[in-house]
């Protein structure tokens, strides 16, 4: 692979590593590709541990052992939505084995207060986590349309619910507290590799102020606006986020 850095791709809550089929061809040719799931997501439902995985640090802890384990040269990593900030927690352990990072509709803290503006309350928290254990099909037909925010194109909004749908539920359960009672604001000042924040319009999990504070508190980070709408601009925008990301790489030493 003549190109830049390999190139590894998290995903986030409820889905797996398909999330990625339509935006990596646009790297492979010239970028090794790694796409992987989460533990208790995908083909990795059993290596889910309750203990391990009931904070973002565990799912760090994964991607460190994965790239230790393939022990490719330094990657860029490109993180949605959880996976940004599991990725900023990877990076944070081992510096040595990060290139660069792109974080997608990514957030250190969803929830409201102590002068962030996170986008939650703890009421909605908990509203959303009950409606995901009272019933996880309801569940995923009622959020998809919500967070993919592109009523003109159900389509998308259906195949995230699907998605949803096929996610194991106490996992996906346990995953989502996980991210949405999390706070790792302290840790984005440690970043030390060149890394592109992308922000989507109406994005309802991510408040643009989130984004913005974001790349201000990562040194050097580039913050990119995106016109596609709603927290998975891989889905609903592929071709103009595949676009950023390759701007970005591109320009890397």
């Amino acid at each position: 692979f003549p190109g830049g850095s390999p190139m590894v791709f998290g995903h986030g809550l409820g889905t797996d590593q398909t999330m990625w089929d339509q935006l990596t061809p646009a790297f492979e040719h010239d970028h090794r590709v790694v796409v992987f799931d989460h533990a208790g997501s995908g083909r990795a439902l059993l290596a889910h541990d309750p203990a391990r995985h009931g904070t973002l640090e565990g799912y760090a802890d994964d991607l460190v052992d994965l790239l230790d384990e393939l022990d490719l040269p330094p990657v860029t990593f490109v993180g949605h939505s959880a996976s940004a900030m599991v990725g900023v927690l990877a990076h944070v352990r081992r510096p040595e084995r990060f290139a660069a990072l792109v974080l997608v509709g990514g957030s250190p803290r969803y929830l409201d207060g102590d002068g962030w503006p996170g986008g939650m309350t703890e009421a909605e928290v908990e509203d959303f986590l009950a409606a995901m254990e009272r019933n996880h099909l309801a569940w995923a037909a009622s959020v998809a349309p919500v967070v993919m925010a592109n009523p003109d194109r159900p389509e998308l909004a259906a195949d995230l619910a699907e998605r949803f749908a096929r996610a194991d539920a106490a996992t996906a359960l346990s995953f989502a507290r996980a991210i949405l009672t999390s706070d790792h604001r302290d840790a984005l000042g440690t970043v030390r590799v060149p890394t592109l924040v992308l922000q989507s319009e109406d994005d309802p999990m991510v408040p643009d102020e989130v984004a913005v504070r974001l790349a201000a508190a990562i040194p050097g980070a580039q913050l990119v606006r995106l016109a596609a709408r709603g927290h998975f601009p891989h889905l609903s925008g592929r071709d103009e986020t595949a676009a950023a990301i390759r701007s970005f790489v591109d320009r890397l030493p």
